[in-house]
């Protein structure tokens, strides 16, 4: 009983004590993030644009009319100047077509001559009916008007024969130009890059059964370097200005065009606009078809805003960057620019001094309050 009564009164003691002690809750501070200033700068900036030489001027050779290739005078890489002959084809049908013409024609002109000299008998014999009548009774009326009407149909078939002697040289000529076109002839200074053909091979117009092309020839004294250039870097171009470009087959070597045409046009598909440099090539060292980078300039007429690359922030729907003010953030959309070093050109609801974070994220919602600790970007 005694030991009872002790364990109760040890649990009233227990249950009527003070509670132990507890450490009050520290609550948390703002978020500290850090911010930069937004900057207004000149836009001084060389952009790499890839870029394509082409020749200057470059053809592929069709025969005008079909033949056998006869002889090649030319090969992959030769070089030939503006007339030279390329090569030679041949086509019996014209010869025969040639001997048909000459023939016509002699037939047309012996008819002309046959013509002219009737006619020069009719005269003469007008003329003396003529004179003849003046004398009355000496020569009978309807003998003059008969004598005249002769010389008058003379004339007149000596017309007709006229215009078919003409037709018969016409033909003959437009066949002889026919052969005239079985010699493949260089139109400009060049260099052959392709022969598909070779002696013996069908040949023809293009857009006919045998038309395949027998040569290309193209201008590489000159080149043509074609640049497809961003629609947002077109607004200052102009012709004239000096551009460096590199290539591959040169590592560490710059090579200079001129820029000669713009197209004043944009491609919808790729939002770009085809600019044209002028590359002299006399050395030949630069070919047709290699890849280029183009060390493109852009300016701008007025100062553009900068931000650090990283405070530019995107989502599915919308890009912005992270202002803070009087202690709490929002969301500023913004349109991307150009790049200059660590800073990224930005269009937006901005103002020069605006503090950013420097790191851009959906993380940090809109209206939240934070503690700032301002950086300069490196």
């Amino acid at each position: 009983m005694h030991k009872t009564a002790a364990v109760l009164a040890m649990a009233m003691v227990g249950c009527g004590g003070a509670p132990p002690s507890q450490a009050p809750a520290t609550q948390a501070g703002p978020q500290t993030i850090e911010v930069a200033r937004v900057v207004e700068q000149p836009v001084n900036v060389m952009l790499s644009l890839p870029g394509q030489l082409d020749p200057y001027e470059m053809v592929a050779m069709y025969s005008k009319v079909t033949g056998f290739v006869k002889t090649m005078n030319v090969d992959r890489g030769s070089r030939v100047r503006s007339g030279d002959v390329l090569a030679v084809l041949e086509a019996p049908e014209l010869s025969s077509q040639r001997a048909e013409a000459q023939s016509k024609l002699q037939s047309a002109s012996a008819q002309l001559a046959a013509m002219r000299a009737r006619t020069d008998a009719d005269i003469g014999t007008y003329d003396r009916l003529k004179a003849a009548a003046v004398t009355p009774g000496a020569v009978a009326g309807n003998d003059v008007l008969v004598a005249q009407k002769a010389v008058e149909a003379d004339r007149s078939q000596i017309a007709a024969a006229e215009q078919n002697a003409q037709a018969a040289g016409q033909a003959l000529q437009s066949v002889t130009e026919m052969e005239g076109y079985l010699r493949i002839v260089a139109p400009f200074d060049g260099v052959v890059t392709e022969r598909n053909v070779h002696p013996g091979a069908l040949a023809g117009p293009a857009g006919g059964p045998a038309a395949t092309p027998l040569l290309r020839l193209q201008k590489i004294d000159r080149l043509r370097l074609v640049v497809p250039v961003p629609e947002a870097y077109t607004a200052d171009l102009t012709r004239g200005g000096v551009l460096t470009f590199t290539v591959p087959a040169y590592p560490g070597r710059t090579f200079s065009g001129t820029i000669a045409r713009i197209a004043q046009s944009v491609d919808v598909r790729t939002r770009t606009m085809a600019v044209e440099l002028d590359v002299a090539n006399g050395d030949g060292r630069l070919a047709p078809g290699a890849f280029c980078q183009v060390h493109w300039p852009v300016h701008r007429a007025q100062p553009s805003l900068f931000v650090p690359a990283g405070s530019i922030a995107s989502t599915t729907d919308r890009t912005f960057v992270i202002r803070v003010r009087n202690g709490k953030t929002e969301w500023v959309d913004v349109k991307p620019g150009l790049t200059s070093g660590s800073l990224t050109e930005v269009f937006g609801d901005l103002r020069p001094g605006d503090e950013v974070a420097i790191r851009g994220t959906d993380e940090i919602r809109s209206g939240t309050a934070v503690s700032i600790k301002s950086v300069t970007p490196g």
